[in-house]
């Protein structure tokens, strides 16, 4: 088979590589892919939201399979253009990938199916929202409604911080559309997991727990980012808790989607929240998370191929899916200035002196030259699989030690949580 991957992050050399792993595969495009992923599969320079010249690529090739990464692409339609060519593709279609794409989607969707999320409200106007937000109080939670790259959401604990937060999505307008409406959320507390399924409309699989690091600094502090390291399994997501999910969460979302005449195929991943009267929704994701996926599928033992290949042809209750009884850590290393304004263009030095068993995916590099030099405000993603948590964590803080470029910035309590537990 051949297989085409639609992204340029960490999470598509994640993908890509194990992809590769497949006895089914013989060939891996990526498009627009990175200097690390140009390693291992053939690039193709051709943006993520060009859905005419990603068709135009998957014809020429004779591609068998596209998996799509990012989000942006299954919110623009590309599962239904290629579908309508005859082309396979792993990933939900554009109505179904709303649940990403509005906040406000996924949170009626939540409402009418009583699946356990945040009490919100939704508002277009600056004045009524702020109004709201000096009734409610805090801490409370302001989200961007549309897609915003995992910096959209704001977690107020000062009635300042909640009218900054209303000025930069309504009055200076940074996530331009994505913000011409608001989702107003009470705050939870408790620990997040990110739970990712396989799911073909019917029969949905947990994949193995992970837990995530959005905010840019250790301890939890600073802005969101997109993520700055993730572990797997995540210890605190207990197998009854999994149950639990599964039947207050996952099942009655794909049935409430389903009520809508929505049939979700593909990735379906809930940023869950732990709280004292159990796992309530934070967001939907209609994709692979990011860095999640880095941590996910080096413990993945089944063939992905097969995997997305029951997806997209409806019979994934016929594949047994299984996983390592291994550990899994990975530490962003991200741009000087990250998630704010950052300069690219730095030389990346020691990815040649990484020790045995880590791995570095790349998530913005690109060739500068015979240089692989930072192209992104994540740049790479150092990961380590290990018998035990502590020994991932451990070996990929190894691995963090043999790179270097200027301005380089990284967490180092990644795992930190899952550790004090143990």
């Amino acid at each position: 088979m051949k297989v085409l991957v639609v992204g340029s992050g960490g999470r598509e050399h994640a993908i890509v590589k194990k992809l590769k792993e497949s006895p089914k595969v013989t060939e891996v495009l990526a498009a627009p892919g990175n200097a690390g992923i140009a390693r291992e599969a053939r690039v193709v320079p051709v943006e993520v939201d060009n859905l005419s010249g990603l068709l135009e690529i998957a014809l020429r090739e004779k591609v068998d399979l596209t998996v799509v990464g990012p989000e942006l692409p299954l919110t623009l339609g590309i599962v239904d253009y290629f579908n309508e060519h005859g082309l396979l593709v792993f990933g939900p279609g554009r109505d179904a990938a709303q649940i990403e794409g509005s906040k406000s989607f996924a949170k009626e969707l939540m409402r009418e199916n009583g699946i356990p999320t945040a009490f919100y409200e939704t508002f277009t106007d600056y004045n009524e929202a702020r109004e709201y937000v000096y009734r409610k109080g805090v801490p409370i939670v302001i989200k961007a409604d549309g897609l915003a790259a995992g910096k959209g959401v704001y977690v107020c604990q000062e009635l300042e911080e909640a009218v900054k937060a209303l000025n930069d999505i309504f009055v200076k307008r940074i996530f331009g559309a994505a913000g011409n409406k608001v989702v107003i959320e009470e705050y939870l507390e408790g620990q997040e997991v990110s739970v990712l399924a396989f799911t073909d409309g019917e029969t949905v699989v947990q994949m193995v727990p992970a837990q995530d690091h959005k905010r840019v600094f250790n301890n939890d502090q600073g802005p969101n980012t997109g993520g700055m390291g993730a572990y797997a399994p995540a210890p605190v997501y207990t197998p009854e808790i999994a149950e639990r999910v599964q039947r207050e969460i996952l099942l009655p979302t794909l049935k409430g989607l389903k009520r809508r005449g929505i049939t979700y195929r593909g990735v379906l991943y809930a940023g869950l929240i732990l709280t004292r009267e159990g796992p309530k929704v934070l967001e939907f994701n209609a994709r692979f998370g990011d860095p999640e996926t880095q941590v996910i599928l080096p413990l993945l033992k089944t063939d992905l191929v097969e995997i997305m290949l029951a997806v997209v042809e409806k019979r994934l209750s016929a594949v047994n899916i299984e996983f390592l009884p291994k550990a899994c850590a990975t530490v962003v290393l991200a741009s000087g200035g990250y998630p704010g304004k950052y300069e690219t263009g730095k030389v990346i030095h020691g990815l040649d002196r990484l020790p045995p068993g880590v791995v570095a995916y790349h998530a913005g590099t690109a060739f500068n030259g015979d240089d692989i030099v930072t192209a992104g405000g994540r740049v790479l993603n150092i990961t380590a699989v290990g018998d035990t948590l502590k020994a991932a964590v451990e070996l990929a803080y190894e691995g963090v030690k043999a790179v270097s470029f200027e301005g380089m910035h990284y967490r180092t309590d990644i795992g930190q949580k899952a550790l004090k537990l143990q």
